[in-house]
């Protein structure tokens, strides 16, 4: 019998070499924006049932590579008739769908290729199915999420009031987002990736884990407790050295250069950079030196200049 070949990997939005993460988070983001339960446009359903037999599919090691094996040059929509002896018998489907009462929601395409006996939702009806696409797995679980921070921020401490929207059960038991302000504690010592747990304040009930991430800043940037920046120097003074001017945190002061400095050599200042926990010695401020040449020199610094390089003997190519 012919039926229409279907494309799971089209239907998932996936290129057919899609990691298994990627059809995870592929499969995540269109059920929630298809879920009959949510979505109460006419056809969403239908489309619903198609991302879950793509997914049912393309999930399984296994049920991939036999559909693989049906080769790439098919089209969605063409008459496909399966060789003889290609369908598998029977079977457990596992994984997230739905029932809607005819054998599981899968297609003749799916049938002819796998056979029957698939697509039985986890622990009946389709509040299995919503628990794991909107919810993230069992009750209590754990969960992350990113808090980002200015450097400011992070440096002053303290608590900080943060708005989390989130998705929870309503009273009707159906999936709704929420919002809600908690308190967060910043304590000393910790820097861009620290983990701070919110006990409880997870959608489910599990703890939320935030992950620190700090806002780009126009002078610092961050590595672990380190800060970097940059400080521009003349030819004279990365040749000559001397003693220049840096900012950090706590405002401006005086670094040693030394002489013969080259474009791009880092200096560390000792203690200016992120403040670790109580009793250890904070971060340390990288500086990078930028060697810039006078845009547009006077007469008489280009008539240096060009005393330097007759009487110099430095070959920079050499």
């Amino acid at each position: 019998m012919a039926v229409s070949f279907k494309d799971y990997y089209e239907i998932l939005g996936v290129s057919r070499t899609a990691s298994q993460d990627e059809l995870r988070r592929a499969y995540r983001k269109l059920a929630k924006k298809y879920h009959p339960d949510v979505n109460k446009t006419t056809g969403s359903e239908e489309k619903y049932k198609e991302i879950n037999e793509a997914y049912e599919v393309l999930k399984d090691p296994e049920k991939r590579k036999k559909y693989d094996a049906l080769g790439s040059n098919w089209s969605a929509g063409q008459d496909f008739t399966p060789p003889p002896g290609w369908s598998a018998p029977g079977g457990t489907g596992g994984g997230v769908h739905m029932d809607f009462g005819d054998g599981g929601g899968f297609s003749d395409f799916f049938r002819s290729i796998f056979g029957g006996g698939f697509g039985q939702p986890q622990g009946g009806g389709r509040s299995a199915g919503m628990e794991e696409i909107f919810f993230g797995g069992r009750p209590g679980g754990d969960e992350e999420m990113e808090l980002e921070l200015s450097l400011e921020e992070l440096l002053r401490g303290g608590t900080k009031s943060i708005s989390l929207e989130r998705t929870e059960r309503g009273p009707d038991g159906h999936p709704r987002r929420a919002r809600k302000t908690v308190n967060v504690n910043l304590p000393a010592g910790v820097t861009a990736g620290s983990r701070i747990r919110l006990k409880g304040q997870g959608s489910r009930g599990g703890d939320l884990y935030l992950i620190l991430r700090i806002a780009p800043h126009p002078r610092f940037s961050v590595e672990g407790y380190d800060l970097v920046s940059s400080v521009k120097v003349s030819p004279w003074e990365a040749a000559l050295g001397g003693m220049i001017p840096v900012q950090t945190l706590d405002g401006t002061v005086t670094m040693k250069l030394p002489g013969g400095s080259q474009n791009g050599k880092r200096l560390r200042l000792k203690g200016k950079g992120i403040p670790r926990r109580k009793g250890a010695l904070p971060g340390d401020l990288i500086v990078t030196l930028e060697v810039v040449i006078p845009p547009s020199p006077g007469k008489e610094e280009r008539e240096l200049w060009e005393a330097l390089a007759k009487g110099s003997s430095f070959n920079p190519r050499a």
